[in-house]
């Protein structure tokens, strides 16, 4: 019933980031991949430089010398083959892969190969010029502009989301002070009329009209109880304790005889003893209240209702029958405000908040229904 602005903000602000950090990043991609191809693009004009400085090199050396000193770089690397690519000289720190005529990137290794005329240069062939290179400032580049993009988007949408939210927020909270009081103005009325129903009828005995009261009094109190349960929901601790659980459903089928009786309905029970289960009274209300009210509001006149409670292996079975109208959609029933038909009234929460508490406590609900012949509910507890 709450409306948390803080999770409303958070999820939304993580969707629209999403979605606008995809629209701004991509340009940004192309953009760096740019970057990527000219500093490419400046890495293989420098090899193509150091490349002519050394062949220019060795074209000055005059074959009288005794003694040719091959020129070294601190950043660069050569080596000379032959046409057989046979190594002459080299001072490269890896083995390239490829010897034909252009410029090659191996990892970190950036190279370029030259073919030589015959003349000169000691019978080699080819010359190979290679440098170390990374676009590491390029990548950190993006990597920080992508986060700031992130980072001040996030900001940004949970800033005006929040403020956006703002609103509702207090609209629901108005909204859920409003409903407290309602239970609160309901509760009083209710329990004063069922006071005095059972003064009544101990003065002047039963009769059908108050049997009618008794019933729209106790349907009233299921609708209650759910409310109430739902309004609760996340702020109450619900106190465990040993409940015997074939005692419990049968002051449960007790309290709703009064409305099955006006309906001629037969409520046939199997309920095995002194078995007790560690739960709450609470929730185990919400889960019996409202499996045994929808049988007897979804069938017909002079039908029957089988409501059993067994042990099989180390399970628990809580069990209900009904020959009656059956579920054309059953998994839309947990659906909260969900009315398979509304002319039978309620307001669609009772199967919702049976869902919410049977995934809480791990609880296994099975659902068979055939149009026209009836709905079985099978808890395993």
């Amino acid at each position: 019933m709450t409306f948390d602005s803080k999770k409303f903000a958070l999820k939304y602000a993580t969707i629209y980031t999403s979605v606008l950090a995809v629209i701004l990043i991509t340009p940004l991609i192309i953009y760096v991949m740019l970057l990527l191809q000219i500093d490419k693009a400046k890495v293989e004009l420098s090899l193509q430089e150091q490349s002519k400085r050394v062949i220019a090199s060795m074209q000055r050396y005059d074959n009288s010398d005794k003694i040719y000193y091959f020129p070294r770089y601190k950043e660069y690397q050569t080596a000379l083959y032959t046409e057989q690519y046979q190594e002459l000289f080299s001072t490269l720190e890896f083995e390239p892969s490829s010897f034909s005529e252009g410029f090659y990137n191996e990892g970190k290794h950036y190279y370029i190969i030259y073919p030589l005329p015959n003349k000169y240069y000691f019978k080699a062939k080819y010359l190979l010029v290679s440098t170390i290179h990374t676009a590491n400032e390029i990548y950190f580049f993006a990597l920080l502009t992508i986060l700031a993009i992130l980072l001040m988007l996030f900001i940004f949408s949970l800033l005006l989301l929040k403020n956006f939210s703002a609103p509702f927020e207090h609209m629901n909270e108005q909204l859920d002070n409003f409903i407290k009081d309602s239970m609160h103005e309901i509760n009083t009325p209710l329990s004063i009329i069922n006071l005095n129903v059972d003064l009544f009828a101990n003065k002047y005995g039963d009769n059908k009209y108050l049997q009618r009261i008794k019933s729209a009094s106790k349907t009233l109190a299921t609708i209650y109880d759910d409310m109430d349960y739902l309004i609760k929901q996340g702020r109450v601790e619900h106190k465990i304790q040993a409940i015997d659980m074939g005692e419990f459903i049968q002051n449960r089928v007790d309290y709703f005889q009064a409305i099955a009786n006006l309906k001629h309905i037969t409520i046939k029970t199997e309920l095995s003893t002194n078995i007790t289960y560690n739960f709450s009274k609470t929730k185990l209300q919400r889960i019996v209240d409202n499996t045994i009210s929808n049988a007897i509001k979804y069938s017909p006149s002079q039908s029957s209702i089988e409501i059993k409670f067994y042990k099989k292996d180390k399970n628990l079975i809580f069990e209900v029958k009904d020959y009656g109208v059956g579920i054309a959609n059953v998994e839309k029933i947990f659906s909260r405000y969900y009315r398979e038909n509304e002319s039978k009234g309620g307001f669609g929460i009772g199967l919702n908040i049976v869902k919410d508490i049977i995934d809480e406590e791990g609880i296994s609900l099975s659902v068979s229904s055939t149009l026209g012949e009836g709905t079985t509910f099978l808890y395993t507890f």
